[in-house]
């Protein structure tokens, strides 16, 4: 008795499509229509008649014994260039630190300090005898020496620059005449090192070790012509704990003048690199290279004020102490034995001077009037200077505040002889000097 419920069926209906209203009018379509078979048509026909012209021509050249030659189809042709990879920066600094790294030393000093142990001094103690017992309790702590304690730190880092031995560094991290100092290598090999040289101007120092074999030696670069925002790295023992540290920046300055204290040294460094790569206490002596893997400074100092900024000595000035020291056995410098001071705008419209350039003999570095001016014996004297000149050129070369008479003398040997231009009053005068010889 169960009743299924009634379904209701709609009929489906298509959608009506409405054409636009350009298909309606027929003899729109007819012109379209027209149009289209016309151009196939026209395609064609010009096709087979081209193909019909070229071999009716071709036949009839042919009977005049006249070749024409095959038609041509010109493809376009793809030439594939070969790829060739690009180094990126980053693994151009990665061949560097794994290929100098090796040739990178840390310094070690070795200093015997004195072994203290603490006590107490009574001074109411000898009264006991007296009193029987003491006056009250009173003790002061003491310390007094009890032998000396052998101390070894890794205090800077170095880099070899000959097979046989011959290390770089700075001056200050080898400052202690008393010390010994070891050389310690990647590998942990440790060998006594020799003070072979110093140089007090510019902070630099080679020390020698001995090995029977070849050792690993670091690429020397020209620092002549570097250039600011150039890519730098450095490498060194930071903070004389964590050896062959690496640490990347750029060259934010040059030819800079600074005053750096370490190893119990103050000491002014002119013509100096400045960089933003970090240089911490530890890195002093080890290298900054560029990316072809060169030598370009000896990390040397860091800013305790700013921000990412350390100092480096240009390689070039180490390159002429290392000649030295293989040639004469020591550091030698020119010498032409005048004080002076390096004449600026300012000077000039204080002193009322005629020129804004040159090296005023008998000044301070203040330019204000000193006590000395030439020194007796030296290569200035013999040559004819007298206090007040002012000397313009040195062997040709303009003297200016960013190119010192100090920074332009280096460039020369004891015994070189020199051209100097000189303004004495309003005259011009030319003088020949023998550079002497100055040790540091």
């Amino acid at each position: 008795d169960y009743k299924l419920p009634e379904i209701k069926i709609k009929k489906f209906k298509f959608p009506k499509i409405k054409f636009p209203n350009f298909l309606k009018n027929k003899f729109l379509l007819f012109l379209i229509f027209s149009i289209f078979l016309s151009s196939l048509f026209g395609f064609l026909a010009g096709t087979i008649a081209g193909g019909y012209f070229y071999y009716e021509v071709k036949s009839y050249l042919s009977r005049l014994n006249i070749e024409l030659p095959e038609k041509i189809v010109e493809r376009e042709k793809i030439i594939e260039k070969e790829y060739v990879p690009q180094t990126s920066q980053e693994q151009a600094i990665i061949k560097v630190v794994k290929e100098t790294s090796p040739s990178v030393v840390g310094i070690v000093v070795t200093q015997y300090l004195p072994l203290l142990e603490p006590y107490y001094y009574e001074p109411f103690k000898e009264f006991e005898e007296f009193f029987g017992e003491p006056l009250f309790e009173f003790k002061i702590p003491q310390y007094r020496q009890k032998g000396v304690e052998k101390k070894e730190s890794l205090i800077g880092t170095g880099f070899i620059v000959s097979e046989d031995g011959m290390i770089l560094t700075n001056r200050h991290v080898v400052a202690d005449e008393t010390a010994e100092y070891t050389v310690l290598m990647t590998d942990g090999r440790k060998f006594p090192a020799k003070i072979l040289a110093k140089d007090k101007i510019r902070d630099i120092a080679i020390l020698k070790i001995e090995n029977s074999e070849a050792l690993p030696v670091a690429k020397l670069g020209d620092s002549k012509n570097l250039q600011i925002g150039q890519t730098v790295i450095a490498i060194g023992n930071a903070l004389g704990e964590f050896q062959n540290t690496v640490s990347v920046g750029v060259i934010s300055g040059l030819g800079r003048t600074i005053t750096a204290s370490g190893g119990g040294i103050i000491e002014t460094l002119e013509d100096v690199i400045q960089t933003d790569a970090a240089i911490n206490r530890g890195n002093s002596g080890g290298p900054l290279l560029n990316l072809k893997g060169e030598v370009v400074g000896i990390n040397t100092a860091m800013s305790l004020e700013g921000e990412n900024i350390g100092f480096a000595i240009p390689i070039n000035q180490a390159k002429k102490d290392i000649t030295q020291v293989k040639t004469l056995g020591k550091i030698v410098y020119p010498y032409l034995g005048v004080y002076y001071c390096l004449i600026t705008d300012q000077v000039q419209e204080k002193y009322n001077l005629p020129v804004n350039y040159g090296a005023w003999i008998g000044r301070d570095k203040y330019c204000n009037p000193y006590d000395k001016a030439v020194i007796p014996g030296t290569a200035a004297e013999k040559a004819g200077l007298q206090r007040n000149d002012i000397i313009l050129e040195f062997n040709g070369e303009k003297i200016t505040p960013e190119n010192s008479l100090a920074k332009i003398i280096m460039d020369y040997n004891p015994g070189d002889r020199v051209v100097l231009k000189v303004l004495r009053g309003e005259e011009e005068k030319i003088f020949q000097a023998t550079l002497g010889e100055m040790s540091p």
